[in-house]
């Protein structure tokens, strides 16, 4: 077995479920150990960088020479749960494809990261190529966000499965609440209750019309169009009494160029029209955590060292093309780095059964490797 099959079944022997999704789960502390000792041992220099309690981010530099780019290799190493699989951290190879949970999402990119990362040393570029294997994307993107505080880059990859595709722009969301607010009673008593369950029926309506004219009217040539979908709803105290309160939980996706203020604004808007229509209406929006869009130009010297890089290893032109979900690559992008997603191929993310195609594994190594010597000569 080479090397690089046998580092990504190591990874995924190691259970790193993300303890925000599954409760008592161990985290990233022992896989970052690992990662850690595997770049000291291959000549980088490693540091293990505090994030979470207990959960470190592992940041593996191959030094310049200096007056280069900074290139920056990015990749998460949590995963979500294993409820249903049978040996999620045995990981076995099947007609060249490795089975295990976090094989596709996304140790299989790591591994990858890890292999150019360790081979760019050997090849003395002028600029610093960096590793950064974070934790936490799988919850709320903390590992990240942390790191791109203190980092400086010219250019970044995060190794996300992608296909072998490049992508250049995904959505961002934001995350809100409206409440409704009625008024309790018993429920023989319709003169005294206002029913507050009720009248979230009609904020629910608007939300329908509102995710019905964004998805009509596609905007974006990779992303298509925002939406608005109602997620968790709550309310009422028994089954004899005028609800007194409801609250309903929304998710925004968003493009680039959408702002949580302007997505609030639209929520605000369905709630006015209400209380000009319905005296009795009482209702309110709060805003939670968002996440931005990001979108990275095609001229970006970043994006043209991949597109030389990719032409030297892919037997057909690197196919472009933009994703729905969020990814950590949106918070380097806001911090001034241009960023894009390029990553091996497979299925299962989330899935009971999850599968990475090591070929393309060894694909994105090459790439890496190929855009770290363009990008930081």
């Amino acid at each position: 077995m080479n090397e690089l099959n046998q580092l990504l079944k190591d990874l995924v022997a190691i259970n790193s479920i993300n303890p925000d999704l599954v409760s008592g789960a161990p985290g990233e502390a022992e896989i970052a150990n690992f990662i850690s000792q595997w770049l000291k041992q291959h000549g980088l220099e490693v540091q293990l960088v505090p994030s979470l309690k207990g959960r470190p981010n592992v940041i593996g530099i191959a030094r310049g020479t200096g007056g280069g780019k900074t290139l920056v290799l990015n990749g998460h190493i949590d995963t979500v749960g294993v409820e249903g699989m049978p040996q999620p951290f045995e990981p076995a190879i099947k007609n060249n494809r490795l089975y295990g949970r976090g094989a596709y999402d996304m140790k299989g990119g790591v591994a990858a990261c890890m292999s150019a990362v360790a081979a760019a040393r050997q090849h003395h570029l002028r600029g610093d190529v960096i590793f950064t294997a974070v934790v936490d994307e799988e919850y709320a993107g903390l590992g990240t966000m942390s790191i791109a505080q203190n980092l400086h880059a010219d250019g970044a990859i995060v190794a996300e499965f992608t296909e072998l595709q490049l992508i250049l722009a995904h959505k961002g969301f934001v995350w809100l609440e409206v409440e409704t607010t009625g008024r309790a009673a018993h429920g023989s008593r319709p003169d005294l209750g206002v029913d507050a369950i009720a009248k979230m029926g009609k904020v629910l309506v608007g939300v329908e019309k509102l995710d019905q004219e964004l998805r009509s009217h596609p905007t974006h040539p990779r992303l298509g169009s925002g939406s608005l979908h109602a997620s968790l709803i709550k309310g009422g105290q028994e089954l004899s009494s005028y609800p007194e309160h409801c609250v309903v939980s929304l998710e925004r996706r968003t493009l680039p160029g959408e702002t949580p203020e302007m997505v609030e604004a639209e929520l605000q808007e369905i709630l006015e029209r209400l209380r000009h229509s319905d005296p009795s209406f009482k209702g309110m929006v709060r805003r939670g955590i968002d996440r931005a869009p990001m979108e990275t130009p095609e001229n970006a010297p970043i994006v043209t060292a991949i597109k030389g890089a990719a032409a030297k290893v892919l037997p057909a032109p690197l196919q472009i093309s933009g994703v729905p979900f969020w990814t950590d690559a949106a918070t380097l992008w806001a911090k001034g780095i241009p960023t894009v997603l390029f990553g091996p191929a497979g299925g299962g993310a989330h899935a009971v059964e999850e599968w990475v195609d090591l070929a393309s594994v060894q694909t994105c190594a090459e790439i890496y490797l190929a855009t770290a010597i363009d990008f930081c000569r």
